[in-house]
């Protein structure tokens, strides 16, 4: 989750001040009632997609991310730990979705 964390922060150019869940809902803000939202918040997605991305990151360095750097976090489930994995390149891919729309030409 921490690659989640630092591919969040490059892709919103976000500085080191917001870790964690601060940073994903600052990155992921979404757009309300004309006001620009988060560098990665999908300006096309409805408000309330918008909203569940941002509280899906955020909610993923809440249970996983945050846990393992403040204190030792024990995985005796491998496949438990697998699917954590999983999921980080699942969020990982989202990213780059938004990475790509932050550079694709507007019409």
């Amino acid at each position: 989750m921490k690659a989640v964390e630092v591919a969040v922060r490059d892709a919103s150019g976000l500085d080191d001040s917001l870790v964690g869940v601060k940073l994903m809902r600052e990155a992921f803000r979404p757009h309300e009632n004309g006001k620009a939202g988060g560098a990665l918040a999908d300006a096309e997605a409805e408000g309330g997609e918008q909203a569940a991305t941002a509280n899906l990151f955020a909610g993923a360095m809440g249970a996983y991310k945050n846990p393992a750097s403040h204190r030792t976090v024990d995985f005796d489930d491998p496949i438990e730990a697998a699917e954590i994995i999983q999921f980080a390149d699942l969020l990982l891919r989202q990213v780059e979705r938004a990475k790509r729309r932050q550079t694709a030409p507007t019409t």
